[in-house]
């Protein structure tokens, strides 16, 4: 079951691309505009919208933590936004000075890459945000990029139809050719690793032109090499799918088209659940909330739809907001009641808590400073604690959070 729990219509122009981080929600438009919201109401924070890009903005991404945002436009730059402050913390012009069609960070905050019309990209490192590598595939446009859960190895999609595998030096690994007839419009790695004997495996979706969604899988070999396999083409819509995301756990898969649909898969079983129709023009972006379940909806019709997404629950009317996930009220969370939750229960109260407790109160300021609570604190990564966070003990408190 599906609800529409609200509509955001403040952008002016069509809504290009959104995404969640774990307590904020980003939409970008060809407006020249982003705007960003509090997942707890969707209201909008008071630096919103975030204006800067002389152009149409294509793409937007969080960093791990949720401490900034990245973006990109047709003016050829890729932006860094602060999110505690909404100001400007890096313009990252692209080589070349051509249109910068989409943009992705690494799940470990380390690297964004960039790809342009004139199907050039670029390599950043994140924390410092000079430019490492830059490569190209002639004759096309970058259009789609995602990051692999390991952060080691991206994929790109062109106009031309490709789907390219590149480790973070721009060496090509895999080119699978005619991926999409006509050319790929988005692709998406599941957020989870699969191994098994001497082979570590991926799953990828991607969709495009030929109005068809695609899942592969990506096997990485012991020997270091890499083989492409087509597991499912779903044509649940009628039109060019234009975009597609998974859920934080991988088990569902959203995607978007210019039939005005909105269509969710059963990803491993590759069986749609669901088709929505609510947007009155092409739906242009779709994420999933890495911590509730939520689906946000963007189109050319210029609003962002919020969903739940709820199994086996009644429809709750459509307009409700989300519910607070707390299961006890703070008086009660003691550190007896606290060892009884789930981490991912935790509020930042009870991460405060066990900070604490393991003798690590120190970091107690920045962890508030940051707003992580226990299911942002189980997805930080050692490279995101050094990086983002700037936490010298990096092993002592991985070792402490791994074990919880």
């Amino acid at each position: 079951m599906t609800s529409l729990i609200c509509t955001l219509q403040d952008h002016r122009d069509d809504v290009n691309w959104c995404a969640f981080s774990g307590k904020l929600f980003a939409s970008c438009s060809g407006d020249k505009t982003l705007r960003v919201y509090n997942t707890r109401d969707f209201s909008e924070l008071p630096f919103s919208p975030l204006s800067g890009h002389g152009y149409g903005v294509h793409c937007c991404c969080f960093s791990a933590c949720g401490q900034f945002l990245a973006s990109c436009s047709t003016d050829a730059t890729t932006m860094v936004w602060s999110m505690d402050t909404g100001e400007i913390e890096a313009v990252l012009e692209h080589p070349g000075r051509s249109p910068v069609r989409i943009c992705a960070l690494s799940p470990d905050s380390s690297h964004l890459v960039s790809g342009a019309s004139d199907g050039t990209l670029a390599v950043w490192d994140f924390p410092s945000k000079q430019l490492r590598r830059t490569g190209a595939v002639n004759d096309t446009t970058m259009v789609a990029c995602s990051f692999s859960p390991c952060s080691q190895v991206f994929m790109t999609g062109s106009s031309y139809g490709d789907l390219r595998l590149w480790d973070l030096d721009m060496n090509q690994l895999h080119a699978e050719k005619n991926a999409h007839d006509l050319g790929v419009t988005c692709c998406t790695f599941a957020p989870k690793i699969h191994s098994g004997g001497q082979v570590v495996q991926f799953r990828l979706a991607s969709c495009g032109q030929d109005s068809l969604l695609k899942i592969w899988a990506i096997n990485k070999f012991s020997s270091g090499g890499y083989k492409m396999q087509l597991l499912h083409t779903l044509t649940g819509q009628s039109a060019p799918v234009l975009s597609c995301a998974y859920s934080s756990d991988g088990q569902l898969l959203v995607s978007g088209s210019v039939d005005k649909t909105i269509t969710i898969y059963d990803a491993k079983n590759a069986v749609l659940l669901y088709t929505l129709n609510q947007h009155d023009r092409y739906v242009t972006a779709c994420c999933f909330s890495p911590t509730s379940p939520l689906i946000a909806t963007g189109s050319m019709d210029k609003t962002v739809n919020i969903w739940r997404v709820e199994d086996g629950c009644s429809d709750r009317g459509g307009k409700s907001l989300p519910e607070q996930s707390d299961v006890t009220s703070s008086e009660e969370r003691t550190s007896a009641g606290q060892s009884r939750l789930l981490v991912s229960d935790w509020s930042e109260g009870d991460v405060s808590a066990w900070l604490v407790e393991e003798g690590l109160e120190g970091l107690v300021d920045k962890f508030r400073a940051n707003n992580i609570d226990g299911t942002e604190m189980l997805s930080l990564t050692k490279e995101t604690l050094a990086s983002e966070l700037h936490i010298g003990t990096v092993c002592r408190i991985w070792r402490q959070i791994a074990t919880n």
